[in-house]
């Protein structure tokens, strides 16, 4: 098959792992996930993954119960550690050639984070996931998947949402007349203030144009099908 896409960056919610529970990581559903990443890596698409931690420690819950913010961000760079090395397990199950790179330091149980080697990496046809978000408090895994698919030269960043096929005018699973958008330009994603992701992330994919398809990841053969170019989810991009 020819691909529309030579490398990728995946964003996974740590949500997206619990399987329709509030907390934990489900084995079956991090077994799907992995068989539709083995997938496109098989195609011969480069695939980097980052990972929240959501579903393992939500940090702004923490903040409001009187947590220093700057710890509480901390935990969750931790909580995406876990969820990056479960990822990484599965994947490897699998028979995909996985690296965990993290950006805080803890090298027992993954690599630094190294721009050049996680590009060699993804050269040599390994899946890599980037786990402890940059490695700063105040920042999102939504603003580390923009800058590492910055960072890698990914073509495209795919955001993977639950049972949301694109972008909405308003929450479509409380909102029935919610209006689907097939394409928006980024800046029409800031000025609508539809919450894809947070306004550092976005614009930082407007300023190096790279674009973004938010697709649901549950649908069948989702992530397949986004890299073969079909019409999926939505496109956000630079041009009108």
């Amino acid at each position: 098959m020819t691909t529309k896409y030579q490398r990728v960056l995946l964003k996974l919610s740590g949500e997206s792992l619990s399987g329709g529970a509030e907390f934990g990581i489900d084995a079956s559903t991090l077994t799907d996930v992995a068989r539709q990443i083995k997938q496109v890596v098989e195609m011969g698409v480069g695939t980097g993954i980052v990972v929240g931690g959501g579903n393992i420690w939500r940090g702004a819950v923490a903040e409001a119960a009187g947590m220093d913010r700057v710890t509480a961000d901390h935990a969750g760079m931790l909580a995406t550690v876990i969820d990056a090395l479960a990822l990484q397990d599965a994947l490897e199950r699998e028979g995909v050639t996985t690296r965990t790179m993290s950006a805080i330091g803890i090298q027992q149980v993954a690599e630094p984070y190294i721009r050049r080697r996680a590009i060699r990496h993804l050269e040599k046809g390994r899946a890599v996931i980037f786990a402890g978000g940059t490695g700063n408090p105040y920042m999102t895994t939504d603003t580390t998947a923009a800058l590492r698919a910055i960072e890698t030269k990914a073509e495209v960043l795919l955001m993977a949402k639950n049972n949301v096929d694109g972008i909405y005018s308003a929450d479509p699973l409380k909102d029935p007349g919610a209006k689907k958008f097939d394409h928006l330009t980024h800046l029409e994603a800031l000025n609508l203030r539809l919450k894809i992701m947070d306004a550092t992330a976005l614009s930082l994919c407007l300023e190096n144009k790279l674009p973004i398809i938010v697709f649901d990841l549950q649908a069948p053969r989702s992530l397949e099908r986004v890299v073969l170019g079909e019409p999926i989810g939505t496109l956000v991009s630079s041009e009108a």
